[in-house]
């Protein structure tokens, strides 16, 4: 970017006024060795030059200027001069996606082969491994609308979960994109940031198309239609326009190549980095570190034979502060607090390391939570009385096949925090995984041996205890589960529909 004087500006123009005492320095320097000015007072002011030897001095430069230098550049650096506007490097993979995806029967359609849905699926599996590091979100709906999963930045745990979808797992018939919308207005104002809702669909639900616009009317929500179909006439395509308009929505198509992957992450991009500049002004790219060299220069012309400094004060303000036991962090400790080297730790995902170092409970539970150190998570999470403590004890208890106290642990989040939508995604589930859990027992058989064997004789065998690894992430921790996503998504929409109906 070309350099523009009208940019340029300061970030933190209150250091200035340390600029003025390093130009001011030099001036009260000379004036305490001015003999002449200090003697005025005593002796006529036309004999003083005739009375006073004043040698000349042979250095024109001296500390004190050397000083003022220093003063002057490291208050420009700490003023932060900028003239131009920084935007993250990473910023187009922070673009929030909520994918909703069509479960009706009529995608089951073999026109795209092998299937409408199967094909879908492979589109959202490709896209998906794309936008790695990017938070997703899964929604379903035929006649109902229903979420699968909130946003998450993991791929392989949202693939198994469209790997798993089928068109039997909804039985309500029609394609409410009225519930769709609604869930994903709920899921973007958890993230607090502007997000694409991608509906993948062969058709719309024509009497739905009056409230969408009032439904999306203020909202930071942008909608995409990729339509599902080998032909226009194939498919509802004539619906899917009235669709496009209602919600002012681009309308794409799905493709054999790439073509509607681009298509998808240009749009979500471009309107997250549309919408984010409305929301909020633009970084500046602070550019005050660059006098760190010249900064340097001076501070090395400092190192001259016959200069010194006078330590008087620095030895004094150390004999002030109290002594500190020597720590193997003591640099870290020196410039930053338990906290900050915590979260040091959790952003370069140490968690372990920064579980131990974070005073905060929150996140203290948080990165013992990453680290699957489960019981110091669980206890750190009750000393606070918070929806998102709640939430995540209940994950725990969910992975410690504890679905009771899981199901307590949610409905205590979503008491502090009605809008909670990943509690009440989680709530459903671990009902449905109760469920299944008791089902699977109750079916079964119990068959009695006609007699029992041993390869050993009594006292000559070996007892070991074998252990089990815990799940350190989502995706293995669905693997250890009894059950495939597929049963527990079925048991969970049903209990969302008998909740709805009951409503």
């Amino acid at each position: 970017m070309a350099f523009n004087l009208s940019d340029l500006h300061l970030l933190r123009p209150a250091w200035l006024l340390l600029a003025l005492i390093g130009v001011l320095l030099p001036m009260l320097w000379r004036r305490s060795r001015d003999l002449q000015h200090r003697l005025r007072g005593n002796i006529a002011p036309h004999l003083l030059p005739h009375l006073l030897l004043m040698p000349s001095d042979p250095h024109r430069l001296r500390p004190v200027h050397l000083a003022s230098a220093l003063l002057v550049l490291g208050a420009l650096a700490a003023a932060g001069p900028t003239w131009e506007q920084d935007r993250p490097d990473f910023l187009e993979n922070r673009a929030p996606l909520i994918i909703a995806l069509d479960l009706s029967p009529s995608m089951d359609t073999i026109d795209v082969p092998p299937t409408r849905l199967e094909a879908a699926k492979h589109t959202l599996h490709d896209l998906i491994a794309r936008r790695s590091g990017a938070r997703t979100a899964l929604i379903v709906y035929a006649g109902s609308a229903h979420l699968v999963l909130p946003p998450t930045d993991d791929p392989a745990l949202l693939d198994s979960f469209i790997q798993a979808l089928s068109s039997d797992l909804l039985t309500r018939p029609g394609k409410d994109v009225a519930g769709v919308i609604a869930q994903a207005k709920r899921l973007l104002a958890a993230e607090q940031a502007p997000g694409t809702l991608l509906l993948i669909s062969d058709g719309a639900d024509v009497t739905q198309l009056s409230r969408l616009k009032a439904l999306l009317a203020d909202s930071p929500l942008q909608v995409l239609i990729l339509a599902v179909g080998s032909n226009p006439a194939s498919f509802d395509a004539p619906a899917l326009k009235q669709l496009a308009a209602a919600t002012d929505a681009p309308l794409g198509s799905l493709t054999l190549n790439d073509d509607d992957l681009d298509w998808v992450e240009l749009h979500a991009q471009q309107h997250f980095q549309d919408a984010d500049e409305q929301q909020r002004a633009l970084q500046w790219k602070d550019a005050g570190y660059w006098l760190c060299w010249p900064l340097l220069l001076v501070a090395l012309l400092c190192i001259r034979r016959g200069w010194s400094l006078n330590w008087a004060a620095v030895l004094l303000l150390g004999l002030l502060l109290p002594p500190q036991p020597a720590q193997a962090n003591a640099l870290a400790d020196a410039f930053l607090t338990a906290d900050q080297q915590g979260r040091w730790a959790f952003e370069h995902h140490h968690y372990p390391a920064a579980a131990q170092l974070f005073v905060d409970p929150y996140w203290k539970g948080i990165a013992a939570y990453n680290a699957a150190d489960y019981d110091l998570a669980l206890a750190t999470f009750a000393q606070l009385d918070t929806a998102q403590a709640a939430f995540y004890q209940g994950n725990i208890y969910v992975r410690r096949f504890k679905f009771d106290q899981a199901i307590s642990a949610y409905q205590q989040a979503l008491q502090h925090q009605p809008d909670f939508p990943q509690a009440s995604a989680n709530l459903a589930l671990a009902i449905a995984l109760k469920k299944d859990t008791e089902s699977a027992a109750d079916n079964t058989p119990e068959v009695k041996p006609d007699a029992l064997k041993f390869d050993k004789t009594p006292g000559k065998g070996q007892t070991k205890t074998v252990q089990t690894e815990q799940a350190s992430s989502d995706a293995l921790w669905l693997q250890n589960l009894s059950t495939s996503p597929a049963n527990f998504l079925r048991r969970k929409f049903s209990l969302q529909d008998q909740g709805a109906g009951h409503e």
